[in-house]
């Protein structure tokens, strides 16, 4: 990893850990851009998460999630980078991730998930029982963010203190 006060940020971890909310927060803080590589591939793919699911399936999904994290981590200047919870399933993507950004992994209790994704309907892995998705779901990737530089359990945390602690890391 490059100097960790100019390298690049990223978020990862399962839906509902605060990865889009903590980004925003943390771009501000240390005045550089955010990028949100869901949206990102949105405005490549023309369409919406669940529509380029329901169209060409997760994997193909999976191959412009790919690409936009490549594209977005070429960046020179700094950037705040929150990822989609897939994102780790390539292992690929977390050689990318490590070889070019402090990687942060945000996690959360199962409780917690299900309350703040429970309103949530365009998220195309939780169609269903959404306490039997998220629970199957989180023990499946069990082990999958264990790669990241920092860990943060945002359970009891607002976003603004997940904040302070990965710029408290920061500056060690």
């Amino acid at each position: 990893m490059a100097d960790k006060q100019q390298v690049h940020i990223v978020l990862v971890g399962f839906m509902g850990t605060g990865k889009s909310t903590v980004s925003q927060l943390l771009a501000r803080r240390l005045d550089c851009e955010t990028i949100d590589v869901d949206a990102e591939i949105e405005r490549r793919e023309g369409r919406s998460i669940p529509e380029i699911f329901a169209h060409r399936g997760e994997a193909s999904f999976r191959k412009a999630e790919t690409a936009a994290l490549a594209d977005v981590l070429s960046h020179e200047e700094r950037k705040v980078i929150a990822t989609g919870g897939g994102a780790v399933l390539a292992p690929s993507n977390c050689e990318l991730m490590l070889d070019s950004a402090l990687v942060v992994a945000l996690t959360a209790d199962a409780e917690q998930i299900i309350s703040r994704v429970s309103q949530d309907a365009s998220r195309p892995l939780l169609q269903g029982d959404l306490r039997q998705r998220v629970n199957q779901l989180m023990e499946d990737r069990k082990h999958a963010y264990d790669f990241a530089h920092l860990t943060i359990d945002t359970s009891k945390l607002n976003a603004h203190e997940v904040v302070d602690k990965i710029v408290a890391f920061l500056q060690q």
